[in-house]
């Protein structure tokens, strides 16, 4: 296993339900994991269910981290045409890392090829990460034991409360607080949009925008 790369996870999606707008992953959730990453020396790879150029959300340029991920040449050339679930070794990754953003709601939870290399990470001894909307790519992984990932285990993602409070509880296709306990997790959270941040056993979990530095850095310190 290669210890010092890492597999972010970015959703193609672009349509945000019916409402007409648009949606993608992210964007603090992807450079602020990035930068914590590279500066601990990790490479980071970008993987999207459809693989190509996935859409982006939250395209705010006066975040400073946001301004220099975007401009990096090199992100923008991973970014333009990212890897497809059938490029990936999980042998590779010490980690894998799903960033949020809305459209994860709606193509991460049902791309097995995805789960497959998440679990494989997981059982080679790697960690599995996610933050805000990102852990609905977990919910459908399952172990080899047959076991969900999350079942057993104490993790955190965009509340309930904090759909409801956005607006969109009507529109995403399930509550993502809701299906993770329906998977047999334990949820722990904070007040709305406040940074939460939980570790069970290798899987690294936050609770909104304001937590994915944090998570970052918690899987950094596990890494080692």
């Amino acid at each position: 296993m290669n210890r010092k790369k890492i597999l972010m996870a970015l959703t193609n999606h672009e349509a945000l339900g019916d409402t007409g707008k648009t949606t993608g992953f992210y964007l603090s959730e992807a450079s602020h994991p990035h930068k914590v990453f590279t500066q601990a020396g990790y490479a980071v790879e970008f993987v999207s269910p459809q693989g190509g150029k996935p859409p982006i959300d939250g395209y705010e340029l006066d975040d400073p981290l946001n301004k220099a991920f975007i401009e990096n040449p090199q992100v923008a050339a991973q970014l333009s045409n990212t890897l497809t679930p059938a490029d990936i070794q999980p042998e590779d990754y010490a980690a894998i890392f799903y960033a949020g953003g809305h459209g994860t709601m709606w193509d991460f939870p049902e791309n097995e090829a995805l789960a497959n290399i998440a679990a494989a990470i997981y059982e080679q001894g790697g960690l599995v990460g996610a933050v805000c909307h990102g852990p609905a790519g977990l919910v459908n992984i399952k172990l080899t034991s047959g076991d969900y990932l999350v079942a057993g285990k104490t993790v955190n993602s965009f509340t309930n409360e904090e759909e409801k409070a956005a607006g969109l509880d009507q529109v995403v296709p399930f509550l993502l607080e809701s299906k993770l306990v329906e998977r047999g997790a334990a949820f722990k959270k904070s007040p709305n949009f406040e940074c939460h941040v939980e570790s069970c056993d290798r899987v690294v979990t936050g609770q909104n925008p304001a937590s994915a530095t944090a998570v970052a850095e918690t899987m950094v310190e596990q890494m080692g």
